[in-house]
This record gives structure tokens, sequence and C-alpha cells, in this order.
């Protein structure tokens, strides 16, 4: 199975700590070896980086790990092919436009005999099962909405959208539009909620530790999700599967809601 990383904040921060821990996964601690990617959200624009090599030997991880590109939305993710050859094409995250937005999407998992209608503006580049899916989201997400609705509006309707797509297999996504960041679990993904007062954190994957206390402010929030916890000595949460989970502003919006 694949890898994903999510972060969210209420103030623009990097994510060199986490994605450093995160990249190792990708053909040194894990076997994830089939491309990767990250994009950050930035204002109403978009920085997309993806590369087809191991994440923890490609020249464009390094620069990720080094340049500290400062966001309030970040989706990463590292491949372990399932559906589709290993391509550039096929490399999550995917990003596709709506209402004037630009919407970031990664999977981790694999969708068996899904074939969706689609037409239109939404159409896969690659072959992979994931894009089909983000497709079709996008796709009725713009038949249910006129223009951009609120993040609880697109809450319900992530609801009733999810469970026609992971009753064929595991499901695991990151989905954000600038504005927040969803999260649905079918098997593994856990988050942590760091905020005031902050403490010191050692990555798992890298011999690497930092206090964030002496980076943040006491008004500083930050959520981080990820498939199998990056930290060996935060409060990692495991979804209960089924859930969609939204974050705003670092914090988990009550309300998170089974599908």
């Amino acid at each position: 199975m694949c890898q994903l990383l999510g972060m969210n904040c209420n103030t623009p921060t990097d994510a060199t700590f986490s994605f450093s821990g995160f990249s190792q996964r990708g053909g040194v601690t894990d076997h994830h070896s089939d491309g990767w990617g990250i994009a950050f959200f930035e204002g109403v624009g978009v920085r997309h980086f993806v590369d087809h090599q191991e994440a923890s030997r490609s020249p464009v991880a390094e620069l990720i790990r080094r340049y500290p590109i400062k966001s309030q939305n970040v989706i990463a993710h590292i491949r372990k092919a399932t559906q589709g050859e290993v391509a550039l094409e096929n490399c999550h995250p995917f990003v596709r436009e709506l209402w004037g937005r630009y919407w970031v999407f990664a999977h981790n998992g694999n969708l068996e005999n899904f074939q969706p209608r689609l037409h239109g503006h939404f159409q896969p580049v690659g072959q992979t099962d994931s894009e089909r899916a983000f497709c079709w989201i996008m796709q009725e997400l713009s038949k249910s909405h006129a223009s951009v609705p609120s993040v609880e509006e697109l809450t319900l309707t992530l609801r009733e959208l999810v469970p026609q797509i992971s009753k064929h297999g595991t499901f695991n996504f990151l989905l954000s539009n600038g504005q927040a960041l969803w999260a649905h679990a079918t098997t593994d993904l856990h988050y942590v909620l760091r905020k005031y007062p902050f403490k010191t954190a050692t990555l798992k994957d890298e011999d690497v530790q930092v206090n964030f206390a002496e980076q943040t402010n006491p008004t500083d929030r930050v959520a981080v999700v990820v498939t199998a916890p990056l930290t060996l000595d935060e409060p990692w949460t495991a979804f209960v599967p089924g859930q969609v989970m939204v974050f705003r502003d670092g914090v988990l919006l009550e309300g998170a809601v089974r599908s």
C-alpha cells in the first residue's frame, strides 16, 4: 500500500520535519519505491512536485527536505504501485480545478472494478484507480453545487459520495481545496494535533528531533495526518474505519462523519 501525509495549519508552516521522515519510507525504511509527490497551497496557488523516482533518493525530494515552503495545507504521497505503470502521470497527488480553485487529492489503497462514467471536464491522464476516483469526486461535486460551498456542506456531500467508492476496496485518501483538509480511512490513517504548549518530537524513520516550542507561537495550531505515525513521542490517534474527518486551521472540526 502507498503512504499518505497531510498537514493543515492556522498559519503558513513548513513541512520539512515531517517530510524528512516521511520520504525515508520511499525506499529506506519501507518499500514504497514507485514514485512520490507533494503539493503546497499558497493563497489560491499550488506548488506541485512529483517524481517517479524513489522519494528517499529523488533530487526533487531532497529539494523539498531542504526548502522550507510555508503552507496552510499540504498533501504528500509515496507510491507503491497497484494499478498503472511506474510513470510520472501516475504519481500522486493529483491536481484539478473546480469553481476557480485548485483541488489536490492522494489515495492509498486499491479499488477493484471501479470504472465510473466520466464526462466533461474531469478525465484521468494516467491509468490509476486513484485518479479515476478523484475525477469522479470532482464530477459529482460539480453536479451537486453551483459554486464553492462551505466546508460543512462539502463534508456532507463527501459523506454521500465516499461510500460509493469505498465499497470497491481500500479507500484511504486526503483531499484539500486550500480551505480545509478532508481525510477518510478504510484501514490505516492517524492524526496528531500540535498546539501550545509545544513539545519536542523525534522522527521514527530518521534520527532527527525538533523542539517545536522554539519554532512556534502560542497561537499556532498544526494538524498532521499520516498513514503510520511519524514520531515516537507524540499522541497519535488512529482513525476509526469509515470516518470522514475534516481539519481547518489546525483543528479537527466537530461532527466527524461515518461513511
